[in-house]
């Protein structure tokens, strides 16, 4: 008979959920405040000014494919979070936690920065401006101190867990 052992810890799922809605929330940031109440850009607006009707509903109409696709990591992740929290060896810690989701949002903001402003150039952070650059670039600069936050977050997570 063999003596009954408990799982390993691991942090792994915790922090995979936290990146999701991480990115996911960080988009609806992103889509709500920049798209919405700003009005700076719209998914299209670099390659597609909203300046007649059929532009801006075309712009409108990505905007809400975006806003579905953040939507689904956000689910994706509360299912991810919910299945991490009844497991035995996931210990709960608020930091992890709020590590992964600052990682999943800088990493939201890295990634959507460099394919969308920069490669693509599907549109800029701020599309009216006469120099897009310098928001473009505080814009992955925020997601890069979003990155060093959550690491450094995750990382203390490893010596103190918050029950």
């Amino acid at each position: 008979m063999s003596p009954i052992t408990s799982p390993r810890p691991t942090r792994a799922p915790l922090i995979a959920a936290g990146l999701l809605l991480g990115a996911g929330l960080g988009g609806f940031v992103d889509g709500i405040v920049l798209h919405q109440i700003f009005q700076w850009h719209n998914m299209l607006s670099n390659q597609l000014p909203p300046d007649t009707l059929v532009r801006a509903k075309v712009n409108m109409y990505w905007d809400g494919m975006f806003h579905a696709a953040v939507w689904v990591l956000t689910a994706v992740g509360l299912g991810m979070l919910w299945s991490a929290t009844g497991r035995p060896e996931v210990p709960h810690s608020g930091r992890t936690l709020l590590g992964g989701l600052l990682l999943g949002w800088g990493l939201f903001n890295v990634v959507e920065g460099i394919i969308d402003h920069q490669l693509l150039g599907l549109h800029h952070v701020y599309e009216y401006a006469t120099n897009k650059q310098p928001a473009d670039l505080a814009f992955l600069g925020f997601g890069g101190l979003l990155l060093l936050s959550g690491w450094a977050l995750v990382r203390a997570g490893r010596t103190r867990r918050l029950t």
